[in-house]
């Protein structure tokens, strides 16, 4: 089925989504700067309305700071923040908030007009507004983050901090998808199970598996340990994980995170050169620039990770690498859809 039911509105569409997916893009960076920073507990309440405004007066900020100062983070691991310090850090919490706030306006006013001028069949008014609804979802998955550091630790759940980054790269997939099938006159359906393509949807599938377990070695701080490679401390296996408790515990511990964080890195390496093999032996010229784009983000991303562990997490590495994972997931989206579109 078509996305657009009225040609004459197909560049403001595409334009409208493309907005959107630089938005998206641009709040995970910033959520991405928050953690390396740790910012993301600033802001200890969640105003939906009055929260829409930082501080202005030194009142205000006073009150912001006295807040943060009976969380764990402050007592435990910030004692001697100064409120000039703590201005840093909340601005960058801000900043995430606000261009959340910003990604819905932005969906739900142009997607009313849309709907009142009929651009979209039914089908994709249900889709683009179940998007919607998962912007609003990731809002309050954001909250049930932050939520997690505010009482007995000093970090948040690095479970939730996962949930929280799938569920806007997933929001980031859709819109991408949504947009690469704007102009086609049958719009092709992601989990299209009649091609034979199951290894592609393995691998979408292992990039949001290390996507997680990156989710994880950040919030667990895991890459502060072993930052030797390609050995972790002479060792190819850590010899600090602890098997004693059940198998869940295994994902608490930075080390075995750290672990599979690597090797999972390895096994995406292999099996894009795989892909770039067989997208070479068939002579699928058609797939020949999305296939050496796919190799090249990911030796690049491999290339980042490395170098922000050796460099002891240098947080313009770590953002490099964190940017890279978007340009990686751009990058696997656009093959998919190139080898589906025959």
């Amino acid at each position: 089925m078509e996305i657009l039911l009225r040609k004459e509105f197909l560049n403001l569409v595409y334009y409208w989504l493309l907005s959107i997916l630089i938005l998206i893009g641009l709040i995970v960076i910033v959520g991405g700067l928050t953690r390396l920073t740790d910012s993301g507990l600033s802001i200890t309440r969640w105003d939906v309305v009055s929260g829409i405004f930082p501080p202005f007066s030194e009142k205000a900020w006073d009150e912001a700071f006295n807040l943060y100062k009976k969380i764990p983070q402050f007592y435990l691991s910030n004692p001697d923040l100064t409120i000039s310090e703590f201005k840093v850090i909340y601005y960058w919490e801000y900043f995430h908030r606000i261009l959340g706030r910003i990604l819905g306006l932005a969906f739900i006013i142009p997607l009313l007009f849309f709907y009142y001028k009929k651009v979209f069949s039914r089908e994709y008014n249900i889709k683009f507004l179940l998007l919607f609804l998962l912007i609003l979802i990731q809002g309050t998955v954001g909250w049930y983050m932050v939520k997690s550091g505010l009482i007995e630790n000093t970090t948040v759940s690095h479970y939730r901090l996962a949930i929280h980054l799938n569920l806007a790269l997933i929001l980031f997939s859709a819109t991408f998808w949504y947009l690469l099938n704007l102009k086609n006159t049958q719009s092709i359906i992601f989990f299209n199970f009649s091609k034979n393509n199951i290894y592609l949807k393995i691998f979408i599938l292992l990039i949001f598996l290390q996507i997680t377990f990156g989710a994880f070695t950040s919030g667990l701080d895991a890459g502060m340990l072993y930052q030797t490679w390609p050995l972790m401390n002479q060792n190819y296996f850590p010899d600090d994980i602890s098997f004693n408790n059940n198998l869940f515990d295994l994902f608490n511990q930075p080390s075995f995170v750290q672990f599979i964080h690597r090797n999972l890195a390895y096994l995406i390496v292999l099996y894009t050169l795989i892909i770039l093999f067989f997208v070479l032996y068939k002579r699928r010229t058609d797939l020949y620039k999305s296939a050496f784009l796919l190799v090249s983000i990911i030796f690049v991303q491999a290339f980042l990770g490395i170098l922000t562990l050796l460099s002891g997490v240098n947080i313009v590495f770590a953002s490099m690498h964190q940017l890279s994972t978007i340009f990686l997931l751009l990058f696997s989206i656009y093959f998919y859809y190139k080898s589906l579109n025959q």
